[in-house]
């Protein structure tokens, strides 16, 4: 590329609304995302792949360090797939559960009611799990190293459940420790590392939600002002 490729441009949208106009739209966007939960029981009902191919582009366009985009999105709606990470998951967490989470941390799970069964990675329609890329490469194909690696990669995320909740569907993030086995079964390379196993589906008919995961901190405890 050349010199002129990496010249600024000029802002290409730009939105000047009013006061009152700020004040409806992000009062309705609070009530909207007030409206996200994470979400334990799925249907098995299908959601199109080019939904879920919008919400990763949707993801895409996150900010990252040097603007490297270290992520990758591998999107499991294989069956057969989707069982092989559902074992794999459970072992982990069987362990997990049987002791090495501590046991502060198993009392603060059960607040939420989770345990090492994890029937839902065979039942949602699409797992979705989230790599990051320590190194990449560049427009040449020459290897380069990546920057700010889990917040490019978290921010991301973030992007993907907000979009993935603006398509009428629910999410869960899953984090077995190891997730070593999300490469091996995925193929992907020792240049990665999983980051976030992303379930997300339609809930199912008797869906319900931890009363404990809805009490959030008011904005007196999670934000200051100067």
């Amino acid at each position: 590329m050349s010199e002129l490729d990496y010249e600024p441009i000029p802002l290409p949208d730009r939105f000047d609304f009013s006061e009152s106009e700020m004040r409806d739209r992000v009062s309705r966007y609070l009530d909207k995302i007030r409206k996200r939960h994470s979400v334990r029981e799925y249907s098995d009902r299908p959601v199109p792949r080019d939904v879920i191919e919008n919400c990763l582009r949707a993801a895409g366009t996150a900010p990252s360090g040097a603007n490297h985009q270290p992520w990758h999105f591998v999107a499991v709606g294989d069956p057969a797939i989707k069982h092989q990470i559902r074992l794999a998951a459970e072992k982990e967490e069987q362990s997990f559960y049987g002791g090495k989470a501590g046991d502060q941390w198993l009392a603060d799970l059960k607040k939420v009611g989770t345990d090492a069964d994890k029937p839902y990675l065979d039942i949602a329609p699409w797992l979705i799990a989230i790599f990051a890329q320590r190194r990449g490469v560049d427009e040449v194909g020459a290897q380069r190293k990546n920057y700010y690696v889990p917040e490019s990669v978290g921010i991301a995320t973030g992007f993907l459940i907000n979009a993935l909740h603006e398509a009428g569907l629910v999410t869960l993030t899953h984090t077995p420790k190891p997730m070593n086995f999300l490469s091996e079964i995925l193929g992907r390379p020792e240049s990665e590392r999983p980051f976030i196993l992303l379930i997300t589906g339609y809930p199912a008919d008797d869906a319900v939600v931890p009363r404990y995961a809805k009490q959030k901190k008011p904005l007196e405890e999670i934000a200051t002002f100067f």
